[in-house]
């Protein structure tokens, strides 16, 4: 059901011959760039009109209006099954918690005398969210996604999430709940690329954002790489990953599941152990069988990610060759089942998030861990973070000298001005000294 790649016995290579070894999953988001290129220019031509009719090609159902009525989402909270309610309550209040100690400080320095540099942190004016609609339903996305923007101080918060049929076209009740609970009352049935479009460049009833975040398809991730420049984002979301790293120590029950949970997203969601143990692989391999036969959506999701290039157990020597393994690979989610895990999570580099020891599985993070389940994907993980509160701020810095903090420093203006042969810049500093630059102090 799962490949093996042995790494064991030679000196493991460097960067990306390393990353080269690694399984990974084919997400070819310049190929889509081409297909969504046009659907997003007719959003742009036509507004509101191209959206109901990709509503209709796409989601097979006519939509009235692009916009959902707000007594909707009054109406799919007062449905929500009450246990759901109380999970997505307390989803929210962890999320709440960890994401408000994110939010920066305005702090000035004194450079010298008379001279400050304060870098003060404004949020963006307004972001669109994105909550898939596909295979499953999200309304954990919506949580992830609204909550660090509405701490960072976002006045204008809307999001789109595709309809559905089954609902007469509004997105997924418990989709619009969610909203209704976290106060974000403005949103839109609009899915993948025509989402992204709508949000980019506005349309009759949604005006333009700044910004557009959310996970999703290799649509959404086209159209965001289509928009960048334009519009704010958070990142090209490919397939899931999990990672994990464990030795024999582990429990191969709870290594096989947590594979499993990752591979039900996806027939492309990637699944990787990397373990120096063989007695722990061939546990997990047999592991496997019972738990996937135990479980639904087996032959359209777990079946063809657990057996696809992107998933593997990966066998190395030792503990620091494991991580070696993992910092190269950059999983979107890093499980750490190893004696003296929180020491082992210390050392790790590159992740999108790091989950430690057997009673921290993936799901927390996904629902109630307070942490945020946006998070890079396809090796991201060694340059960029998941969604934040940061996600949202821009931070801009305020000079402010005054005439003899500016004559101090004067000379050097003006020396690599012309150093830089841009006579113009010292030329705007001895203009304010009577073309005479003073000598320094």
């Amino acid at each position: 059901m799962i490949s093996r790649i042995d790494l064991r016995g030679d000196a493991l290579p460097e960067g990306p011959a390393l990353r080269d070894l690694l399984p990974r999953a084919d997400f070819d988001v310049a190929a889509a760039l081409e297909k969504v290129r046009p659907i997003c220019e007719d959003v742009h031509h036509r507004g509101d009109a191209a959206l109901i009719d990709f509503a209709e090609r796409f989601d097979g159902v006519r939509l009235e209006s692009v916009r959902v009525p707000a007594q909707a989402l009054a109406d799919a909270l007062e449905a929500l099954d009450p246990a759901v309610r109380a999970a997505l309550e307390e989803s929210i209040r962890r999320a709440r918690l960890v994401h408000r100690e994110q939010r920066r400080t305005t702090r000035t320095t004194q450079v010298v005398p008379g001279g400050t540099v304060t870098e003060k942190w404004v949020p963006v004016d307004r972001v669109g969210l994105y909550a898939p609609g596909g295979r499953s339903v999200y309304p954990s996305s919506v949580i992830m996604n609204a909550v660090p923007a509405q701490e960072a101080g976002v006045p204008s918060v809307a999001l789109a999430s595709p309809p559905q049929a089954e609902f007469g076209g509004l997105p997924h009740p418990t989709i619009l709940a969610a909203c209704a609970l976290l106060g974000v009352d403005e949103v839109y049935a609009a899915g993948g690329a025509t989402a992204v479009a709508m949000f980019a460049y506005g349309t009759e009833s949604c005006p333009p954002a700044n910004m557009v975040t959310g996970p999703g398809n290799i649509w959404v991730a086209a159209a965001k790489r289509y928009f960048t420049g334009r519009i704010g984002i958070d990142a090209e979301a490919g397939p899931t990953e999990i990672a994990i790293l464990a030795d024999s120590t582990a429990d191969p029950v709870h290594v096989a599941s947590d594979l499993i949970s990752q591979a039900e997203h996806d027939p492309l969601a990637a699944a990787v152990l990397v373990t120096d143990s063989t007695e722990l692989a061939d546990a997990v391999e047999k592991e496997l069988e019972p738990q996937v036969a135990a479980t639904k959506h087996i032959e359209d999701r777990i079946v063809p990610a657990l057996s696809g290039r992107q998933s593997a157990i990966v066998l190395v020597d030792g503990l620091d060759e494991g991580l070696r393994v993992v910092d190269a690979y950059g999983a979107e989610h890093l499980e750490i089942q190893t004696a003296d895990a929180a020491a082992v999570a210390d050392r790790v580099r590159n992740a999108g998030a790091v989950f430690v020891g057997p009673w921290a599985p993936v799901s927390l993070g996904d629902y109630a861990a307070g942490s945020n389940h946006v998070l890079p994907t396809g090796g991201c993980a060694c340059h960029s973070s998941g969604l934040s509160v940061q996600s949202f701020l821009r931070g801009i810095h305020i000079v402010d000298y005054t005439e003899d903090a500016l004559a101090e420093v004067a000379h050097h203006v003006v020396t690599l001005a012309e150093a830089e042969d841009l006579p113009a810049h010292g030329a705007a500093i001895k203009a304010r000294f009577g073309w005479k630059v003073p000598e320094s102090k």
